[in-house]
């Protein structure tokens, strides 16, 4: 079985906070939000419904509690949680902490402000 490797963008955009169970937890580099990667450990994976089912679980109780954390560490108003893949094809979620009268609120973060 293929060994997983982490996208070159991802490596380029982020700093390695700690390996979970199941994904990479990654600190996007930009400071104007308090914002983390998760990347499930698994070869080639590009959505959440690639995942086996067990994954899929698993993936989602991390998110949780990274989420949890995330909220009560920064006294988030609103925590947005995504898996977008547009630009990067490999799986990984965002969780973003965001606040009311942050430079994007209430929209998406991104292409609003420089990182």
């Amino acid at each position: 079985m293929p060994q997983f490797q982490l996208h070159p963008q991802l490596a380029c955009d982020t700093i390695s906070v700690a390996d979970l169970d199941l994904c990479q937890l990654l600190l996007m580099n930009d400071q104007t939000y308090p914002w983390l990667v998760m990347v499930p450990m698994r070869h080639d994976m590009r959505e959440l419904h690639d995942l086996m089912p067990g994954d899929q679980q698993a993936v989602m109780l991390e998110v949780t509690k990274v989420s949890r954390a995330m909220q009560r560490l920064f006294k988030a108003d609103k925590m947005n949680v995504a898996a977008l893949g547009n630009m990067v094809a490999q799986l990984h979620i965002h969780v973003i902490a965001r606040y009311e009268g942050d430079p994007a609120w209430p929209g998406p973060i991104w292409g609003v402000v420089e990182p």
